[in-house]
């Protein structure tokens, strides 16, 4: 008996290992699907977001034009006193020669109410595009032109496809005289869609056909400037004197986890701290890249600080003592090995700092960047806004051609994101050590 409970004890346990082990390796099993799921939803989600994004906004790099047969005389012009100068041409009448142009195409339409739809076929922009060909070459006055000049922000929309034309004329924002001289002009092929260069090229505007996103990209590069120049060297410094002269007691303490704190801080509350200090008590201009900068500065110091510590903690002690071995000072051995050694992990924390500096918009709508800026700023002190801002401000209008522009303006932003994301992913693998 003894020998039989000896024997089977042994077996006994085995099963109940196998047995443990089966749960073991369905509960692993279990948990690769459920990662594998989440994996799954959040991609699933993101090329929701994305294809949602892409659909709307790619749109918005083309812009229809129409063809129209131009006579730019001093008559039609209104040019008074025959005499032609840039005074004389900044102040002539634009946009009666295409009026006069676009009539003669429909030499029937004679009711003023009618003359008022039709004109409504060229969007805003086309007098400023006559007046820019004017400016640079004189000689055109007194010549018949073909120019090809954009139309109205609903009848892009039209030939886009973005509006029915089987809904009610109350619902589609055209009328039906409209769609029948837009149907005439399309089948002479004077409707033509082109790569949208005013998007790339203008600052922003009231009319979707001339709005454009240069303004808010040059915003974004000097306030992006301002904030590189003072939160690199300012994050750097201190993140060499905490790890290597800050001595170990209740203040630096406090500083190392006011630090930390100030990373968790939401960024509306800097927003409100330049408010008022930078703008109320040092009286800087409000909306200008140089009060923006400084704002985004105190959001990306936390950021660049830790990360610019954990680079320097990651250099070997042996590096440090190899150096102060043969007689170089604690500042020389600072400067000349062990930040060089740490600079690729600095770069990197920097990056993702100013990546997420560019994609900020609260902070920077308590300094008033919010305003509306037709204007191109040439320098840190000029108002602007930024590409965050200026697609709160495109999402918030009612024209439905912003809803194309404001997609294609988070395109952009994602895409420097993504860039510059990925330059700080490229960065550490190639110049991280491994020690």
């Amino acid at each position: 008996m003894n020998s039989n409970n000896a024997t089977t004890t042994p077996q006994r346990s085995i099963e109940r290992v196998k047995a443990g082990l089966k749960r073991r390796q369905a509960s692993e099993r279990r948990f690769r699907l459920y990662s594998k799921l989440a994996v799954g939803l959040s991609l699933t989600f993101m090329l929701l977001l994305f294809g949602s994004i892409v659909s709307k906004g790619y749109s918005a790099f083309w812009q229809s034009y129409i063809k129209l047969q131009v006579t730019l005389s001093p008559e039609e012009l209104e040019i008074e006193g025959g005499e032609i100068n840039e005074e004389t041409l900044y102040s002539a009448n634009h946009i009666a020669p295409l009026r006069k142009a676009l009539r003669s195409l429909f030499p029937e339409v004679s009711a003023r109410s009618d003359k008022k739809e039709l004109y409504s076929l060229i969007g805003g922009g086309a007098e400023f595009a006559l007046s820019g060909r004017l400016m640079a070459d004189r000689s055109l006055i007194g010549k018949t032109q073909t120019m090809w000049l954009p139309t109205d922000d609903k009848v892009d929309l039209f030939v886009k496809g973005h509006i029915d034309r089987n809904l009610p004329q109350s619902e589609r924002g055209i009328t039906d005289k409209q769609l029948a001289w837009l149907d005439h002009l399309v089948s002479q092929g004077r409707i033509e869609q082109r790569f949208n260069t005013t998007f790339f090229s203008s600052g922003d505007s009231r009319n979707p056909e001339q709005a454009g996103i240069w303004g808010a990209v040059v915003g974004s590069f000097y306030t992006l400037l301002v904030t590189l120049s003072l939160s690199f060297p300012i994050g750097v410094a201190a993140a060499i004197y905490l790890e290597e002269y800050a001595p170990q007691n209740r203040w630096t303490d406090l500083i190392e986890v006011n630090i930390n704190n100030l990373a968790a801080v939401p960024s509306i509350v800097f927003g409100l701290l330049g408010l008022a200090v930078f703008i109320n008590f040092f009286g800087l201009p409000r909306s200008a890249p140089i009060v923006g900068g400084l704002v985004l500065s105190l959001m990306t110091l936390p950021t660049i600080i830790i990360s610019s510590r954990a680079a320097i903690k990651s250099v070997p002690p042996s590096i440090r003592e190899a150096s102060l071995g043969i007689g170089a000072s604690h500042m020389q051995t600072i400067l000349f090995h062990v930040l060089p050694s740490a600079m690729p992990g600095m770069l990197t924390g920097t990056i993702i700092g100013m990546a997420q500096a560019l994609g900020e918009s609260a902070p920077l709508l308590m300094i008033g960047m919010v305003a509306f800026i037709v204007d191109i700023p040439s320098g840190v002190l000029d108002p602007s806004t930024v590409l965050p801002v200026q697609i709160f401000l495109w999402a918030d209008s009612p024209e439905r051609a912003f809803v194309e522009r404001t997609s294609a303006a988070i395109m952009i932003l994602l895409g420097f994101l993504i860039a510059m994301n990925t330059s700080a992913v490229l960065l550490r693998k190639r110049f991280e050590r491994r020690w």
